[in-house]
């Protein structure tokens, strides 16, 4: 399920110039394609990479003095910040393929606790659910284009 979610938001964002990619298209929200790509791509790494194996990495398009980077600050190439997701994915899914079963642990890094594969797997469906959403009606204001 994961990574059909993964594969719809990639649909939601196919055949549109870079330039409208970036487009607030319903504001007040200051949502974009960009903006979610950015964001997903920066929970991907969170979740994965930093929670669930731990690797020591600077976090992407978030800081404590700017947290709503990844949606407000859209500099940068388009592209560049889906080849970047897309990488991202791809870590997540060695890292999924790796584990020795859904029972295996990463710790939350605010609260030291402990959480499952299973339970990261079922958080990142809800999270690509939602956003799947939002790109949804977002591709229907930028061109009417709808489905999946």
């Amino acid at each position: 399920m994961l990574e059909w979610h993964r594969a719809t938001f990639e649909l939601k964002c196919a055949g549109l110039p870079p330039g409208r990619l970036s487009e607030r298209a319903m504001p007040p929200s200051s949502l974009s394609l960009h903006g979610l790509v950015r964001h997903l791509a920066g929970v991907e790494r969170w979740w994965f990479r930093i929670q669930f194996a731990g690797e020591d990495l600077p976090l992407l398009h978030y800081s404590d003095d700017d947290p709503d980077q990844d949606f407000d600050d859209l500099s940068g190439d388009v592209e560049e910040a889906f080849a970047l997701w897309r990488a991202e994915c791809e870590r997540s899914r060695q890292i999924t393929a790796a584990a020795v079963s859904l029972d295996d642990t990463g710790i939350r890094k605010r609260t030291g606790e402990p959480f499952s594969l299973r339970a990261l797997l079922v958080d990142m469906i809800a999270e690509y659910a939602r956003h799947n959403g939002h790109a949804d009606l977002l591709r229907e204001a930028i061109d009417g284009s709808i489905g999946r």
